[in-house]
């Protein structure tokens, strides 16, 4: 262990009462469910470090025995011989078997909390992905969950190697010469007294201070890397460099300056806990004593050969408690995701009656201080479209968010065919409401499979003639395999063909309730005609709502709806509206200008562009 190991054990190890009792904590609880298997590798630890004492004490015996005066007893050191091969195999075997178990005992538990997080995020509201980040998701089910394999693999073996053979050692020593164990044990208390001194306030501050320039460095990296594409785009690539260099010299400055104020004392507990520095001990304080006969030169041996390892635990104990605290923190996140509160099912669900859509009062906040929705009262019938408008902030995607069921509404209730959907199973509601949203997730598989995500059992001709209502059939053919072409190895869509696919998903699975957030956000004009066409060739009674940015949107809508921070402040037929002059007029006259006035002189006229 290098000096600034031995000050980052110090260091890290300042709070440890606190911060190992809340690891230990979820450690305990993590392991309670594997109990035997964890006991055993823990006891096939010990009796494997006792039995790896044998080949030293037969050594210390065989050199006490051949030093001693007199003649040799062959048949003893014969028995000290094969006893300290038996104890070599005893240690392997258990140390083998330990392993094994270990191995076995850290994959059962990594299984075990991938199934919960699956099972858990199969439960959670859909709405409360959209508030993490994928990347700390990831992270969670992937790096969290590994990192329990140290503590539970490896660490018992360290662990229990490094204090029960230390211990065992202390014992037979003392047992040989009280006053040479305590004279061994002098680097162990030398080091030790040297902890203190990484713990006091300013030792905290500088540590304190060398983690927030990593994070500050850390962080320079990352925004200078995902912001290069814009940084060259307006030639600010001097500044950026200039600010990842400024984090860079200034962590290199506080390193330095750390370093310089722990070396002097990680050297000394380094230098107390070296080998050479142990062995000089014992052999001072051992010549001592035999020069002035208070001990046989033969007893030196002992101390010799097993003194070396009573420096062990000292090390083991700051990498031990990094494991436990690693762990600790990684099964605290896991934890975080465990406890989400999942959507409760109904016990005994209804059946949806008709698909006609009501919003009662509802309200709704992603926390208990903002509301979002203040009071919304809104009716869907089958068979019309109806387009959400407003200003960004006003709470649409909220809205359509609600229908799906990716979230409850704290206050009111949302009705299916009559029904509340807290009432309703998700399979069921799920088979009832298909939903588009501007964010597309296509899965890393075909892009048959992909557009048949709700009806598996549909086939090639049905997939095809939706891929053609959705115009991205002939860019499917273009495909190096067509429609076996694989999403992210065969192919890289963009952002309009994404959205194009996954509008023929919805078109697909023909749910009675359709609900699109901007779903041609990323579409050229001729496709997003090609797919309002499609709507409604397929719309029939079909019930959609539509957030609506676009004036070929809302003028192809039966309803117009327009919020404003959180309620609904206009509604009724895209001509009413515009002869208003009020909210919907103004959005409609900030849009004009794109599509000329023979829109707007049908649409007053009351006429379908569909």
């Amino acid at each position: 262990m290098t000096a600034i190991d031995v000050a980052v054990t110090a260091e890290q190890s300042t709070p440890v009462s606190n911060a190992a009792s809340t690891a230990g904590q979820r450690i305990s609880d993590l392991l309670r469910p594997h109990a035997a298997g964890f006991a055993a590798v823990i006891i096939l630890q010990v009796v494997g470090a006792v039995a790896g004492l044998a080949p030293l004490l037969a050594v210390v015996e065989l050199g006490r025995t051949l030093l001693s005066p007199g003649p040799i007893a062959h048949g003893h050191v014969w028995a000290v011989v094969i006893a300290g091969a038996a104890g070599m195999f005893v240690r392997l075997l258990c140390t083998a078997a330990s392993a094994g178990i270990g191995h076995i005992v850290d994959n059962q538990v990594q299984l075990s909390f991938r199934r919960q997080l699956a099972e858990r995020l199969g439960r959670v509201p859909i709405g409360w992905f959209s508030q993490r980040r994928t990347g700390e998701l990831a992270k969670v089910i992937g790096e969290d969950v590994s990192t329990v394999h140290p503590f539970i693999a490896h660490a018992p073996g360290e662990l229990v190697s490094a204090f029960v053979v230390p211990l065992l050692s202390l014992v037979y020593l003392f047992t040989i010469d009280w006053r040479l164990t305590l004279i061994t044990l002098i680097p162990v208390a030398l080091a030790i007294a040297l902890v203190p001194l990484m713990m006091t306030p300013t030792r905290q501050r500088e540590q304190q201070e060398f983690d927030a320039a990593m994070g500050r460095i850390a962080s320079s990296v990352v925004e200078f890397v995902q912001g290069i594409s814009v940084v060259k785009a307006f030639g600010g690539s001097g500044r950026a460099h200039s600010k990842f260099r400024t984090a860079a010299d200034d962590f290199v400055d506080t390193f330095v300056h750390w370093v310089r104020a722990v070396s002097a004392i990680a050297a000394g507990m380094q230098l107390a806990l070296s080998p050479p520095f142990v062995l000089l001990v014992v052999l001072i304080g051992g010549t001592t004593l035999i020069t002035n006969g208070s001990m046989a030169p033969a007893d030196l041996l002992p101390f010799l050969l097993l003194g070396l390892g009573l420096t062990a635990p000292v090390a083991a104990l700051g990498h031990g408690f990094d494991d436990l605290q690693a762990a600790g923190r990684a099964v605290g996140r896991i934890k975080d995701v465990l406890a989400v509160t999942s959507l409760p099912e109904a016990t005994h669900p209804v059946a949806a009656q008709g698909h006609r859509v009501e919003l009662r009062d509802v309200r709704f906040g992603y926390d208990a201080e903002h509301e979002v929705l203040r009071g919304i009262d809104l009716v869907l019938e089958p068979g019309t479209v109806t387009a959400l408008v407003g200003p960004s902030g006003s709470g649409k995607s909220t809205l359509v968010q609600l229908l799906p069921r990716f979230f409850d509404p704290t206050h009111g209730s949302v009705l299916l065919g009559g029904v509340d959907l807290r009432e309703l199973s998700s399979r069921e509601l799920y088979r009832t409401v298909s939903f588009v949203f501007q964010d597309v997730r296509l899965l890393r598989a075909s892009i048959a499979d992909n557009i048949a995500l709700a009806v598996p059992e549909a086939d090639r001709d049905e997939v095809v003639r939706i891929a053609k209502l959705a115009n991205i059939h002939d860019r499917i053919l273009e495909l190096p395999r067509g429609y076996e072409s694989v999403i992210g190895a065969d192919v890289k869509l963009s952002g309009g063909e994404a959205q194009r696919i996954s509008i023929a998903r919805a078109l697909l699975a023909a749910a009675p309730v359709l609900v699109l957030d901007e779903a041609t956000a990323f579409a050229d004009p001729q496709t997003e005609r090609a797919v309002r066409d499609a709507l409604a060739t397929l719309a029939g009674d079909r019930t959609i709502l539509v957030i609506a940015h676009r004036l070929e949107t809302v003028a192809d809508a039966d309803t117009v709806v327009v919020l404003a921070d959180g309620v609904i402040v206009e509604r009724g037929r895209p001509s009413d509206l515009l002869t208003q002059h009020g909210k919907f007029a103004e959005f409609w006259q900030s849009h004009r200008s794109a599509l000329g006035d023979e829109m707007e002189t049908r649409v007053r006229q009351g006429d379908s562009i569909r």
